[in-house]
């Protein structure tokens, strides 16, 4: 499975926080300090995708404000965002562990619509690793933004259920589920997740291999994109438009938007898209058959790659639950336990380019054996075919000869039997005047008839002895007719 298949849906969540809910019991609060910190979370928010890890900042920034004036949502809102800045940078440990955290801030407020807006981000992260579980997450922000009549939560979780189905390999239901999303934010008039709801229709139709209707879609998520300063959509479609470019053989153009994307990527300190670029440079140099810069880049790939331990994250989020209420000692074993499993990722990774190279060595060994037979084959069956040949002419030569003999003995019978046929006749004819002109002497009353029939007796006989003689000369093969 390709790397990045795991990348270009990235979580969906919400902005513009209800600030009706943003008071509780605490008549201490100043309105003109939660507006202040309202509009710092906004901000947090706004540039998630351009630059998540100043979101975090913020998003520390706002908790620490509200924490001063015991402002409970915005302590909670402060989580959300820092989960969501940890979640773009693929940091799911700590995106969990601050969600959680956030979670039990709105339920002390008894804040219904946050609460959903969580179970929607918790959801997220589940989508790639349990799809059960993220649609049970999803389900119960859904009942919320019905309940609520919240149409921004809605489309939020209407894409975020596309993600799961793209997640499982069912793109046609993911694409019906990214329209109702892009059709939803028309209406809203948000023209960021416009630009991100295109961008996962454009990846859809790649998985399908749609590639002719994939391609402007993307170019345009790109455009949009660059237009409203979203790094992050940039850097994750370029992904798409270059291996559509290694498609179409276009290699120097595919180089080029995979150095942007790499520039990009960086840029926000995103090392799982960093990647899956890697990856495509490894197709790339594959493609081009510079086999050992390909060879290198896979190596150093899978050396770093962090998308190895996705087999592991669902585990992995089971215990953020427990590292919430943990100490620090607990959290510096966990950490270890971490740099153990990437050691042993590095050995797998080793042992598997070493591997490759014994396949790909094996295999072209066997292919060199396998040709070698195979023109050994070749060679006898083509003597086989000469020596089939050379029979056939001996074959053909000997009914030429029959065919010559038989006609050459048929032209001497049609002879023999002209030459029988011309002395049969001629021996013949004088008898058989004689007994025509002894009838006709006998009508005349010149002979008696006893002398006319002794003398047509001599007739007969010599006709007699003439057919005795032809069938003599018949039954003789070696007879020579004068």
């Amino acid at each position: 499975m390709r790397i990045f298949l795991s990348l270009f849906v990235w979580p969906l969540v919400f902005s513009n926080p209800i600030f009706s809910l943003a008071f509780t019991n605490n008549d201490t609060f100043n309105k003109v300090d939660t507006a202040r910190i309202n509009k710092l979370l906004k901000q947090g928010y706004a540039i998630r995708l351009s630059n998540p890890t100043q979101t975090i900042e913020i998003g520390k920034k706002a908790f620490k404000a509200s924490k001063q004036i015991d402002y409970t949502y915005g302590m909670g809102e402060a989580f959300r965002i820092i989960g969501i800045g940890s979640d773009y940078l693929n940091n799911r440990k700590e995106a969990m562990n601050n969600y959680l955290i956030a979670l039990t801030y709105f339920i002390k407020i008894n804040d219904l619509l946050s609460q959903a807006k969580i179970y929607n981000n918790i959801g997220n992260l589940y989508s790639s690793v349990d799809p059960q579980r993220a649609f049970q997450y999803f389900k119960k922000a859904k009942f919320v933004a019905n309940k609520l009549l919240n149409k921004k939560l809605l489309a939020s979780v209407t894409v975020n259920i596309g993600n799961v189905y793209f997640r499982e390999n069912k793109f046609r239901a993911a694409i019906e589920y990214y329209k109702k999303g892009l059709e939803l934010y028309r209406k809203l008039n948000d023209t960021t997740y416009q630009v991100v709801c295109k961008q996962n229709i454009g990846v859809m139709y790649f998985q399908l291999k749609k590639y002719d209707t994939a391609y402007p879609i993307l170019i345009e998520t790109v455009k949009n994109a660059k237009e409203l300063g979203l790094i992050y959509i940039i850097a994750s479609s370029d992904i798409t438009i270059a291996e559509l470019y290694i498609i179409k053989n276009r290699l120097d153009i595919a180089d080029s938007t995979i150095n942007e994307g790499i520039t990009l990527a960086t840029k926000i300190k995103n090392n799982n898209i960093v990647a899956n670029f890697r990856y495509l440079k490894f197709q790339l140099e594959q493609k081009r058959r510079n086999y050992k810069l390909a060879l290198t880049t896979l190596y150093t790939l899978y050396k770093e790659d962090s998308l190895a331990h996705d087999k592991g994250i669902s585990t992995q989020i089971d215990l953020i639950r427990e590292q919430a209420k943990a100490d620090e000692r607990k959290r510096e074993n966990e950490i270890l336990i971490q740099k153990q499993k990437l050691n042993q990722v590095e050995i797998i990774a080793s042992l598997t380019v070493a591997i490759l190279l014994l396949i790909s060595v094996g295999l072209l060994y066997n292919n060199l054996k396998r040709k070698g037979k195979t023109n050994i084959q070749l060679n006898a069956l083509n003597q086989e075919i000469i020596k089939q040949k050379q029979i056939a002419d001996q074959i053909n030569q000997h009914l030429e000869e029959i065919v010559f003999e038989r006609t050459k003995e048929l032209q001497s019978k049609n002879t023999k039997l002209k030459n029988y046929s011309s002395y049969l006749s001629h021996q013949i004819r004088g008898p058989i005047s004689s007994l025509i002109g002894l009838l006709n002497i006998e009508k005349s009353g010149l002979i008696g008839k006893a002398e006319c029939i002794d003398m047509m007796n001599i007739s007969v006989n010599d006709i007699d002895k003439v057919i005795q003689e032809i069938n003599q000369m018949l039954n003789e093969d070696d007879y020579e007719l004068d």
